[in-house]
């Protein structure tokens, strides 16, 4: 008996809005979950899973520091832009949403361990926030799509402001999270246009 070969891979498929709203609404809990155990059991040093430069035997932090905040106003400042831009990039397929997810959590995690000063502590979503954003901002410019323009006009009408985060303008601020994980949101949307990897129209049930 013969089955039908998958007109498209796996990742390339799209999640339902449910689904998507879902799985984002879990990664949130998660982040939610981990500062209240943090709150609650500080013993336990979930802090120290941000990003030491330099150290060669902590760059795994790269990969655990997003899932960790100092204290409930860093979180809260997050959640919203999180949720609602990984969504938006979710939306879109799911390997569009690794690739951006991927490459700002690595170029922000990386630019934080090579360039941060020495004897600081780097953690947060923020980064992440960074990449997707400018991941949605640069994807119709590449892909020269009318809808990715419009989503990307609505996008920086809303958040657009949260761009002065990658200069050094307020102390304790990882601005250098910020313009690592823009400038891997920007890379990821120009590597998917020239793949071709990212042509919706429009985020699809």
């Amino acid at each position: 008996m013969s089955h039908p070969v998958p007109t498209h891979p796996p990742l390339a498929a799209r999640p339902t809005r449910e689904g998507a709203s879902l799985f984002m609404l879990g990664w949130v809990a998660l982040l939610w979950v981990l500062e209240i155990v943090d709150q609650l059991f500080p013993f336990l040093g979930l802090d120290a899973a941000g990003i030491t430069p330099r150290d060669p035997g902590d760059l795994y932090s790269v990969f655990t520091a997003p899932f960790v905040h100092y204290g409930f106003s860093h979180l809260i400042a997050n959640t919203v832009p999180f949720f609602v831009l990984g969504l938006l990039i979710l939306l879109s397929g799911v390997r569009t949403f690794v690739v951006a997810t991927g490459a700002s959590v690595l170029a922000s995690g990386l630019a934080v361990w090579l360039l941060s000063a020495p004897g600081t502590l780097t953690a947060g979503a923020s980064g992440v926030v960074f990449g997707w954003l400018a991941f949605v901002l640069a994807r119709g410019l590449f892909t020269a799509n009318l809808n990715h323009l419009l989503i990307g006009v609505v996008v920086f009408a809303i958040y657009g402001g949260v761009l002065w985060g990658v200069f050094p303008t307020a102390p304790g601020v990882s601005w250098l999270g910020h313009l690592g994980g823009a400038i891997g949101g920007v890379l990821a949307a120009w590597w998917l246009s020239r793949r071709g990897n990212d042509q919706s129209a429009i985020p699809q049930a």
